[in-house]
């Protein structure tokens, strides 16, 4: 891409209201735009980010025997009243609307109840089973409070897998499976040794407790008790001595920690299934409720978290594996050889399908190098009078600030680490 035609703009300023790092951060960069609070768009730059992100994470999915769907966000009254989940005294959240023929609908928050009345069309015997939709759609949740950027959105984008299981032992092979899973997302997306395992409460779902992936960060919102050396922690809301006899820990080896839910697992059981009349019949006749489990990652929040885990003074710092390009072409200006060259360098690197943002715009050097820093592509390759007659470019990696000079050829076999 062209930097000169590319329609976000830096700003050396983000809105007076924005108080969390990562939003502020994105919008200086030109990666979203804030509409209101809690309500980003995604601009350009920010929407490969999060293609980036969607694909490691379908990816991952599919290994494990995920199947991609896409559900309607607006949610059926009656469905949810048969669990429970309508009333604003059990979920304080929703977004409630009316149709021209004033039947109550709701943008869903999530999708445990929509699923479950779904596959009562495509359960009805042993053979069915096991399956394991999942999507990739915005959520809306009525929040009281938005002040964290990505962390807190009123409307956000999720994955959501559901898990529809003959029998408990059988959810609990595929909960152990996706808990392995989850891992290897956040050690691709480089947060792996950041993010823990946490006991967290099992809500209205008939468990004690569920799982969360907990990222540590000053900005986080929840509170977690840690053992580093065990890789888990404890929610501080289920912090107790039941929870610390179950996971084997003493109370003496925690320590309190600031972190961020990227992920969550809960075993449903027939939570939704029953009362939703969603059932299958065994091999030997018998009608049985059908077993659930509900596997949550926020998106956009993996995108906010990923930029508080990693920036530094002078901006953002992506991970190669969800950074919008590989490499930062920057031309400065000089001779006409100059710009040939670049510009010919710019058309090498997208024939060898290495993906590269080339700033071709007439600005000065210094201007240049604060948006490149602020936008924190991996590599920064620079063009000028003074590499051209080296013969070699130079190349400074974001994250470390290591500066060094390399040949064409090394740059356009796209292995720079």
């Amino acid at each position: 891409m062209l930097q000169s035609k590319l329609f976000t703009k830096t700003r050396r300023e983000a809105p007076k209201d924005e108080l969390a790092k990562n939003a502020e951060l994105l919008i200086r960069a030109g990666f979203i735009h804030k509409e209101m609070a809690g309500v980003y768009s995604y601009l350009p730059l920010g929407w490969r980010v999060i293609q980036k992100i969607i694909s490691i994470v379908r990816e991952e999915m599919n290994a494990i025997g995920g199947q991609e769907i896409e559900l309607s966000a607006l949610q059926e009254k009656g469905v949810w009243e048969k669990t429970g989940r309508w009333d604003d005294q059990v979920v304080d959240n929703w977004f409630k609307t009316k149709l021209k023929n004033e039947t109550e609908v709701g943008l869903a928050y999530t999708h445990e109840a929509a699923m479950a009345e779904l596959m009562k069309d495509h359960v009805s015997s042993y053979r069915d089973l096991p399956s394991y939709p999942y999507q990739f759609q915005m959520k809306f949740r009525n929040e009281l409070r938005s002040k964290s950027g990505l962390f807190r959105g009123r409307e956000f984008l999720m994955k959501d897998l559901y898990s529809f299981n003959k029998t408990t032992e059988e959810l609990d092979l595929f909960y152990e499976e996706a808990i392995k899973t989850y891992r290897k997302i956040f050690d691709r997306l480089n947060i792996g040794d950041s993010t823990y395992l946490t006991l967290a409460s099992g809500g209205a779902f008939g468990t004690d407790y569920s799982h969360e992936f907990q990222t540590l960060t000053a900005a986080g919102e929840d509170t977690i008790y840690l053992s580093k050396e065990k890789k888990m922690a404890i929610n501080k809301e289920v912090m107790n001595e039941k929870a610390l006899k179950m996971l084997k820990i003493s109370e003496k080896e925690l320590t309190e920690e600031r972190a961020v839910e990227v992920g969550n697992i809960y075993k449903l059981g027939d939570f939704y299934s029953r009362p939703l009349g969603l059932t299958y019949t065994t091999e030997e006749g018998n009608e049985q409720a059908v077993i659930m489990g509900s596997y949550g990652i926020g998106i956009s929040r993996l995108m906010g978290t990923i930029v508080e885990v990693f920036a530094d003074d002078k901006g953002i710092v992506w991970p190669e594996s969800v950074a919008p390009f590989k490499i930062h072409l920057v031309y400065l200006t000089g001779n006409d050889k100059v710009k040939a060259y670049a510009d010919k360098l710019y058309g090498d690197l997208v024939g060898r399908n290495i993906e590269v943002l080339y700033d071709d715009r007439d600005l000065r050097a210094g201007e240049k190098f604060q948006d490149s820093d602020l936008m924190g592509i991996p590599y920064r390759i620079i063009v000028s009078d003074k590499t051209l007659e080296s013969g070699r470019l130079e190349m400074k990696e974001r994250k470390s600030g290591e500066v060094k000079m390399i040949s064409e050829e090394e740059l356009l076999s796209g292995k720079l680490n």
